[in-house]
């Protein structure tokens, strides 16, 4: 993948745009027919298709080579934000010096070197950084979400036996329904029996004629 676009200051040379991910070019690589990649992109590309994503002409791994002189200088001249902006750092430097200054960045997060802590902080803080102190925090934090998961699960198990509840008396009720069901049925069936006996008989009691 290349550099966000938007990290840079200025104006961007199309040229200068992986013709895969349509960043700007990271550790860049060109083919015979000239359009410029990602090293990580076109080698992604490759490994399903054998042919430039732009011109669709044949290409190979071989085939790639080093971008153009004055190309690779362009795209080292270009102003671009620190990937620590959003954390405060202000630094706009050329993408040749990138890597050194993030690499020394006071905004840059870096993992403690104390064995058994590894916490993440600023690097700025680093100095200031109390792992047993920091340690009892996580540890207090992991408590308070393990009370939180058990009255969860009291709730849960509450509500469940709520439910159980509410079922048992819908089924019985159901029951009751179907009682009274069969039962209708059965008093309409010996009235309608009762009916054809009684017009039976007073057909029989009709005087002939």
């Amino acid at each position: 993948m290349g550099y966000d676009l938007e990290r840079f200051v200025g104006y961007v040379n199309e040229g200068l745009l992986c013709c895969v991910c349509r960043d700007v070019l990271e550790r860049p690589l060109q083919g015979p027919c000239e359009h410029a990649f990602c090293s990580s992109c076109i080698s992604s590309w490759l490994v399903y298709h054998r042919s430039c994503p732009e011109d669709r002409l044949p290409l190979e791994v071989g085939s790639l080579k080093p971008l153009y002189r004055y190309m690779r200088n362009d795209l080292t001249r270009l102003q671009i934000r620190c990937v620590n902006a959003a954390r405060g750092c202000e630094v706009v430097c050329s993408l040749e010096n990138l890597n050194a200054h993030e690499d020394e960045c006071e905004f840059a997060f870096v993992s403690c070197s104390n064995t058994g802590c590894g916490h993440m902080l600023p690097s700025l803080d680093r100095s200031q950084h109390n792992c047993v102190a920091e340690l009892r925090v996580e540890v207090e934090m992991l408590r308070i979400k393990r009370r939180h998961m058990v009255q969860k699960e009291s709730q849960l198990k509450n509500e469940v036996e709520e439910l159980k509840g509410q079922l048992s008396c819908l089924m019985s009720d159901m029951r009751a329904l179907l009682g009274a069901e069969r039962l209708r049925r059965q008093e309409l069936a010996e009235a309608e029996v009762e009916k054809r006996e009684l017009l039976e008989l007073l057909k029989e009691m009709q005087p002939s004629r």
